[in-house]
């Protein structure tokens, strides 16, 4: 599995904001959940609205347009309108101080 490089460590605050980076085309969006990272695609998947945009409550995150909620860590669809499709997920590690993540989808 290849890795890329996104941002350092410092960059990426336990409870701030995500960031959004394109990886093969895709927008996924990069979490530091009590200093552990997780990495979903940025896209609902009721209506491909921007998750990272949204807000978040712990680990949940909400799509800014009509409020489908997903778990950063498992990209699981945990209330409508999205039904019970999930969003994709990324392998995330720490390498040097900095976050990688993988190229291709885990799920």
């Amino acid at each position: 599995m290849e890795f890329i490089k996104v941002a350092k460590t410092e960059e990426l605050s336990s409870g701030g904001e995500p960031i959004v980076v394109e990886i093969k085309r895709r927008w996924v969006a990069i979490y530091n959940i009590d200093g552990e990272y997780h990495a979903i695609e940025d896209v609902c998947t009721h209506d491909g609205g921007p998750l990272a945009e949204g807000p978040r409550d712990g680990c949940v995150v909400a799509c800014p347009r009509h409020g489908a909620r997903f778990d950063v860590t498992t990209g699981e669809a945990l209330s409508g309108p999205a039904g019970t499709i999930d969003v994709p997920t990324y392998a995330v590690k720490v390498e040097d101080g900095y976050i990688v993540v993988s190229q291709e989808r885990q799920k």
